[in-house]
């Protein structure tokens, strides 16, 4: 996929969360809790060297070379907004996503605290 072709994170976000990209009331919402989730995660050790709020333009390319670590940072983000913005109604289905999350943010620390950042060959190069 092409740097013009690829998602933005907040459209990787409102997708799965079943909100229209030409939806844009929530952007700033959104927004605010990806920011804040990026920060937990840098605080843990994920992501790049240099924290930096992310906008309504920026990719995840921009964010973090594609890596496991990107994988998991990507679903963990999705969660965490999910828990925050739009929680289920049902107690095992809240259960489930936070035991999903706490899944995911156990393997990216595994990644990070063994140094290994291994870049996810895709196919497409």
């Amino acid at each position: 996929m092409s740097d013009a072709e690829e998602t933005t994170i907040l459209a990787s976000i409102k997708d799965p969360l079943g909100i229209p990209l030409q939806v844009t009331a929530f952007d700033s919402t959104l927004l605010m809790h990806i920011n804040a989730e990026l920060v937990r995660l840098h605080t843990l050790g994920a992501g790049p060297d240099t924290l930096r709020s992310i906008d309504a333009n920026s990719v995840w390319s921009d964010y973090l070379e594609d890596s496991e670590e990107l994988d998991l940072v990507k679903t963990i983000v999705y969660l965490r907004v999910r828990l925050i913005f739009d929680p289920p109604a049902s107690s095992f289905v809240l259960n489930s996503l936070e035991e999903t999350a706490k899944e995911a943010e156990w393997r990216l620390n595994v990644i990070v605290d063994s140094g290994e950042r291994r870049v996810v060959d895709d196919g497409t190069s």
